[in-house]
């Protein structure tokens, strides 16, 4: 069978899949996911075994480190997606909610049910925590999963898939409800982009030329997953341990990360106290420093920040800073360069906080906290399939709310159109 002809196989069994699962009680979908999480626990020395051929071919090739930390199922990660797995068992379940429901002046009861969206095909790189994730998502959204990982992390997304694949088969659900297209062909992507009869709608997750290839090449609606370049404002009335702290945390805790920080931006007014103190915190957790002219003035031996810096997403131990005046300049800088994905202001001025709320176009705004909180887990999703930086049908971390859409159910006692 050539590798067209799979994919197509996978999608017709996957369409067929997706009517049973959009069917399926609650109860029964709490029940297997509560069941994949003990199978992971029974399996996690097959699970570590299995990354670990992942992780030492990366190394062989010399993969940077922050692409290695993405791709390990350590001890920690794995408890954390059996974790995921019980939080979204427990979450309420989309399906079959009634919404907006209103009596027409005819008697008519017109409302919205919510509905699966169908069958997602998922495109993703280096990180195997995001199989379990995507699968538990759908699973309790109702969708039947595609699954098409990156080669890197291929041992890893087989392990996964096969013990959850046995749970769906205990649970006797339907063989074409959670697939790996185990293929590493380039080819099997673009054959799976053009089946529009089958794929309701394909979700990337990776670097920024994978998501414009599948944007491009698709027949399906594509949901994008664009790249992170996450801002970080302090302003001039400001608690300065407390921005220290958090714009830190936003850049050294996990830096590989689309919700890391990659640009801070500091008023002038505090700058000659503020940056002295925290880049040379960055640089002893070895963060390279990228600033501006302003910057540069402040801080010796420093690198200058070019045009391009400012809207890169580094996925590493680089950050780009720059000095402003005020927040006008600070929102304008944001809506210029940003990815419309985190971006953050630390103040004590109620104002300006509101006014940076407003004004700063990203699926994600904080105020006094971290960008790395964006995160379906973080914002009580239970996990996200991805984190949506347009403005449909979706935006911000795509939880079984977001994997959902809904139709018109009209209710009535034999009323007829005159």
């Amino acid at each position: 069978m050539s590798i067209k002809e799979k994919i197509l196989q996978i999608a017709k069994q996957a369409k067929f899949a997706s009517r049973v699962l959009a069917n399926l009680s609650s109860r029964t979908k709490e029940t297997a996911l509560l069941r994949m999480a003990e199978a992971l626990r029974a399996n996690k020395e097959r699970i570590k075994e299995e990354n670990y051929k992942d992780v030492e071919k990366a190394k062989e090739k010399k993969f940077p480190c922050a692409f290695i930390d993405r791709l390990v199922l350590n001890e920690k990660r794995i408890e954390r997606m059996i974790l995921s797995l019980k939080e979204i068992a427990k979450l309420e379940d989309p399906v079959g909610k009634i919404e907006s429901m209103q009596k027409r002046p005819n008697g008519l009861l017109v409302g919205k049910m919510r509905v699966p969206l169908g069958v997602i095909g998922f495109i993703y790189e280096s990180r195997p925590d995001v199989t379990v994730d995507a699968s538990a998502l759908c699973l309790k959204s109702g969708n039947a999963l595609i699954l098409r990982g990156g080669s890197e992390a291929i041992n890893s997304n087989i392990i996964l898939t096969k013990i959850l694949n046995e749970v769906l088969g205990e649970a006797r659900l339907p063989v074409g409800s959670l697939q790996l297209i185990k293929t590493t062909d380039r080819r099997a992507v673009m054959d799976m982009l053009k089946l529009d009869e089958y794929i309701d709608v394909i979700i990337p997750r990776g670097g920024e030329s994978l998501i414009r290839t599948v944007a491009e090449s698709s027949t399906i609606p594509v949901i994008k997953h664009y790249k992170g370049i996450c801002h970080i404002y302090v302003d001039e009335e400001v608690d300065l341990k407390m921005a220290e702290e958090i714009v830190f945390n936003a850049k050294v805790q996990r830096p590989g990360v689309c919700n890391a920080m990659e640009t801070l931006l500091v008023h002038k007014k505090i700058a000659p106290d503020f940056l002295p103190l925290i880049i040379e915190r960055f640089q002893k957790a070895g963060v390279e420093i990228r600033g501006d002219e302003k910057t540069l003035n402040l801080i010796k031996g420093i690198r200058k920040a070019t045009e391009e810096d400012w809207s890169t997403e580094y996925l590493d131990l680089i950050l780009s800073v720059k000095i402003v005046k005020d927040i006008n300049e600070t929102i304008s800088h944001i809506n210029k360069y940003g990815s419309h994905h985190s971006d953050a202001i630390v103040t004590t001025n109620y104002e300006k906080s509101r006014k940076f709320l407003q004004e700063v176009d990203s699926a994600a705004v904080f105020v006094n906290a971290s960008t790395r909180f964006t995160d379906g887990g973080e914002f009580g999703l239970g996990a996200e399939i991805g984190i949506s930086t347009q403005k449909l049908h979706a935006r911000g971390p795509m939880g079984v709310n977001e994997l959902t859409c809904t139709k018109f159910i009209i209710l009535g006692d034999g009323q007829t159109r005159e």
